[in-house]
């Protein structure tokens, strides 16, 4: 197994010389490299990486910013000219904090506690297939699979499933960010769908056994691939 990483800094010759100690290192790919957090943002969005080597200090957002503003963030180590935000950093769960310059054997010894940590939850920690929610004061398990579809009302959820409707107090982008997203896509405002459980599309509609579920018009192409791929048998 290799970690995907990616370097976050807004100095040319740091990202160069952690560029060197990365590609040195079996344990790590090489992903890529960005002088500053907002384009890091848009290439998240488009690579999926294991691990990010992120500066603190750099324009627009901070480090320690832009990790508390992804949702679901890779390991990190910080790697910093300051040591000031040491303290900080831990408290966001970061792999280690690098203080530059930084040497390859301390380097590698952030890294090996990053590989060690990977390594143990991809190999031990089974991805769950239910999870749990309060409704009416009860702490309900939910499998995935029993999930047809959820819908919104204000600050509320109805968790439609095959054999029972469940209100919970949450939101319905609560949710989404809490659900896997191979399995669920928000297809409306106030609609998300388990994809699997899609019996038929129909215009601007889809729908789940006898229920018929609204489609906003920006999401129905992106609907039409997630739910068909390349199933769709034409004359």
């Amino acid at each position: 197994m290799k970690l995907k990483c990616l370097i976050v800094d807004d100095e040319p010759m740091a990202r160069k010389g952690l560029e060197e100690y990365v590609r040195d290192l079996a344990v790590l790919e090489y992903a890529g490299s960005c002088e500053n957090a907002l384009k890091a943002k848009e290439f998240l969005q488009q690579t999926a990486v294991d691990l990010m080597l992120l500066d603190i200090n750099m324009p627009h957002l901070t480090g320690i910013e832009f990790l508390k503003s992804l949702q679901n963030p890779p390991l990190v180590i910080f790697t910093t000219a300051h040591p000031d935000y040491a303290l900080e950093s831990y408290s966001l769960d970061v792999m280690d904090y690098l203080v530059k310059p930084i040497l390859f054997e301390r380097f590698q010894k952030a890294v090996h506690k990053a590989y060690e940590y990977a390594s143990l939850k991809t190999s031990t920690i089974p991805a769950p297939d239910f999870f749990f929610i309060k409704c009416d004061h009860v702490f309900e398990k939910i499998f995935f699979n029993e999930v047809l579809y959820i819908e919104s009302m204000q600050n509320y959820c109805i968790i439609h499933t095959s054999a029972r409707k469940l209100i919970a107090y949450i939101t319905l982008s609560g949710l989404e960010a809490k659900l896997p997203p191979a399995r669920f896509m928000k297809v409306h405002k106030s609609y998300l769908v388990n994809l699997e459980k899609v019996t038929a599309l129909d215009g601007s509609d889809l729908f789940i056994g006898k229920a018929q579920i609204p489609v906003s018009r920006n999401l129905k192409e992106d609907v039409m691939r997630r739910v068909m791929g390349d199933n769709l048998f034409k004359r």
